[in-house]
C-alpha cells in the first residue's frame, strides 16, 4: 500500500471507532444513573452520604460516568481496529497470535478494575473515614470528588494490569528479553512501589496493598516473557546454551 492508501485505511478505522463510540455514548447516557447509584453505594447511604457542593456537580458526574462507560464499551473495537490496521504487515501466524491478545487484554483490564474497586478502594475509604473519626473531623463527601477519587484509583489499575500482555508483545517483537527483565528487577520494584505510592493515599497499608500486586504482575510478566522468548527462539532455532542458562536461572 502507498502512503495515501495507508492514510485512507487509517481514516476508515478511525471513523469506525468514532461511530461505535457515538452509539456507546448513547448507551452510557442511559446506563449512567444506575451505575452512579451502584458506585456510590446508595444502599449504604447512612455511611456514605453524597453531597453536591456546586449546582453543576451532578451533571458533571453524570457526563463523566457516561463517557467512561462509552470508552470501556469502545475499548474492544479500538483494539480490534488497531489489529486490523497492522495485520496486513504480519504473517498469518503472527496475525493469530496478536489477535489472541485482544480478549486477554480486555480480561486483564477488567481484572485490574475489579481488584481496585472491590479490594483496594473500600479499604482506602474505610481507612480515611476512621482517620477522620479519630481526629474528630466530620467528613462531608462531595459526589464529584468521590467519583474523581474512584476513577483515579480504579482506571490506572486497569491499564497497569496490561503489563503481561505488553511484555509478551514486546518480547515477541524482540524489544525486551527475559534477561533484561531479570537485570532490571530491582529498579522495576522501586518504580512499581513509587507508582503505588502515587496512586494511593500516603499510608503504608494502602501502598502495600497496591504495590504487592504490581510486583506480582512484574514477576508474572517475567515468566510470560520467558516462555514467549523461548518459543520465538525455538521457532527461529537460534537459542544458544548461554541464553538457556540465563533464562532458567
Amino acid at each position: 500500500m502507498t502512503v495515501a492508501e495507508h492514510i485512507q485505511e487509517l481514516r476508515k478505522r478511525l471513523i469506525t471507532v468514532l461511530v461505535f463510540f457515538v452509539f456507546a455514548m448513547i448507551v452510557g447516557l442511559f446506563a449512567a444513573k444506575p451505575v452512579i447509584r451502584y458506585l456510590q453505594h446508595a444502599e449504604e447511604a447512612e455511611v456514605l452520604t453524597m453531597n453536591a457542593f456546586r449546582v453543576t456537580d451532578p451533571i458533571k458526574v453524570f457526563m463523566e460516568v457516561s463517557v467512561v462507560i462509552a470508552c470501556l464499551l469502545t475499548l474492544p473495537v479500538i483494539l480490534y481496529q488497531l489489529w486490523a490496521f497492522v495485520s496486513p504487515g504480519l504473517y498469518e501466524k503472527e496475525r493469530k497470535i496478536t489477535l489472541s491478545y485482544i480478549p486477554i487484554s480486555i480480561l486483564l483490564f477488567m481484572l485490574g478494575i475489579s481488584f481496585s474497586y472491590f479490594v483496594l478502594f473500600p479499604f482506602m475509604v474505610e481507612f480515611m473515614m476512621e482517620l477522620s473519626a479519630e481526629m474528630g473531623v466530620h467528613t462531608v463527601i462531595g459526589i464529584r470528588e468521590y467519583f474523581q477519587f474512584l476513577l483515579q484509583i480504579t482506571l490506572p489499575f486497569g491499564f497497569v494490569f496490561q503489563m503481561p500482555v505488553v511484555v509478551m508483545f514486546l518480547t515477541r517483537l524482540g524489544v525486551i528479553t527475559p534477561m533484561l527483565l531479570k537485570k532490571a528487577r530491582k529498579y522495576a520494584y522501586v518504580a512499581l512501589i513509587a507508582a503505588a505510592a502515587i496512586i494511593t493515599p500516603p499510608d503504608v497499608f494502602s501502598q502495600l496493598m497496591a504495590g504487592v500486586p504490581l510486583i506480582l504482575l512484574y514477576e508474572i510478566s517475567a515468566v510470560v516473557s520467558k516462555f514467549s522468548y523461548l518459543k520465538a527462539k525455538k521457532g527461529e532455532k537460534e537459542i544458544t546454551i548461554d541464553e538457556q542458562t540465563m533464562i532458567s536461572e
